[in-house]
This record gives C-alpha cells, structure tokens and sequence, in this order.
C-alpha cells in the first residue's frame, strides 16, 4: 500500500540527516544534506500527549511506548541539542531541500563520544525518533515507513544490505533495515527498528563500527508487554 507524498525533505530526513552528520564528524571533513522524493501532507507540531521519556541512571524509559534502553557506560547525550536544531528550522519551503517539519521529535540521542571530537574509530550513536503517523496518509504497516528511511540513508553514502526484514524485541515486532557505508579504512553500519505505536512512526536507528557492535547496541533495547 502507497502513501501519499510532497516533495519537501521529511521531518525525519532532518533529523537523520543531522544525526548521521554528526556521527560521521569523525570520519568525514563534511556532511551533504539530503532532499527527498516523497510525498507527505504538512505535518503537525508533534502531539504533547507522546511522552518524551526520561534517562535515569543510564536508562532510557518511555512509559507511553513501553520502551526502555540501557545507555552503554560513558556515553554523551544529545537529546536536547538535536530537538533545539529541529525548533530552530524555518518553516518549510518547498522549493528548498532543507525544508523540514515539526512532525518528528528526537526522544533519545547519544554517542559514544562528543560529536565534535574527532577519533580514529567510527562514532557509535543510537537515536530514537517519533513522527506523527497522520503525516503519511495510508501508512498503515511499520514496513512502509522504511521507504523514506532507506531515501535518507542512501542519500548519506549507505548501501541496502538486504531487503528489509521482521525481528522480535521482547514482545513486540518491529521492521528492520541494514546499510553500510565505507569511511576510509573503516566500515560504518547502520540498522534502522520501526514500529508504529500510538499513533506514531518510532524509529530506532543504531550506527556502530562493525555489525557486533550494532547487534550488542540493539540488545539494550527492550519493550514491555502491554
């Protein structure tokens, strides 16, 4: 099934645009923006009804999504900075690929290191973010969301490793992509989980620098039964 599109870049485009910026900061002297082909109604500002979850002794909950992640030791958070840029942006122009919208909020940013500090290894990072689910007419399946997630992915330099796949976490069924993107030496992999829960798109997407260490990184996530 197809959902109706408009070609602006999508709330979620900004914003994984902006995280994978920030990841590869170590790997790369630049990041390129990316704009997107599909179609999408205007969004509405994120509903205050979604909490946004809190992090207390390194533990990410969301009661509202019954979702919990353990943050690995030493990590730095990048919540706020992430969802203060997403305010910051001009209302969206459609004549202008940097357009974005109020339609997707940041719940959960962290890195393995500051972004602006530069190191040999790639900058693990994991970033949890919701969209209103009404900014996409007929998305009625978790699966259909991936479309613009594997856009934005491909617009940033990363390769599909595989057609997009169900996995289990805890008791709930999430859809998964993977990508990969060579920097320099170094091999830079991507998995993005999405679920569509309470009216929202909730997408978890984890950057590590082997497939190991993303598998262990998507092992601290969790759901509980509802």
């Amino acid at each position: 099934m197809q959902f109706r599109r408009i070609p602006t870049c999508l709330a979620l485009s900004a914003l994984m645009t902006f995280a994978l910026a920030l990841s590869a900061l170590a790997q790369e002297s630049a990041a390129q923006s990316s704009s997107s082909k599909h179609t999408k109604k205007p969004a509405s500002p994120i509903s205050t009804e979604l909490d946004s979850g809190t992090v207390t002794n390194g533990v990410y909950q969301n009661k509202a999504l019954g979702l919990t992640y353990k943050v690995p030791e030493g990590w730095v958070l990048r919540t706020d900075e992430l969802n203060t840029r997403q305010e910051e942006q001009p209302p969206p122009d459609p004549a202008s690929p940097a357009a974005s919208s109020t339609g997707a909020k940041v719940l959960l940013a962290v890195f393995s290191r500051p972004p602006e500090a530069k190191g040999e290894d790639v900058n693990s990072s994991v970033l949890i973010a919701a969209e209103n689910q009404s900014s996409y007419p007929g998305l009625k399946e978790a699966v259909q969301y991936l479309g613009p997630v594997t856009e934005v992915a491909k617009a940033q330099g990363f390769t599909e490793d595989e057609e997009p796949y169900e996995i289990a976490v805890g008791p709930r069924n999430l859809v998964r992509a993977d990508f990969h993107k060579d920097v320099g030496t170094r091999v830079m992999h991507q998995s993005t989980l999405v679920i569509l829960s309470r009216g929202y798109a909730i997408s978890i997407t984890v950057i590590g620098g082997t497939d190991d260490e993303v598998e262990d990184l998507i092992d601290a996530l969790n759901f509980s039964a509802k």
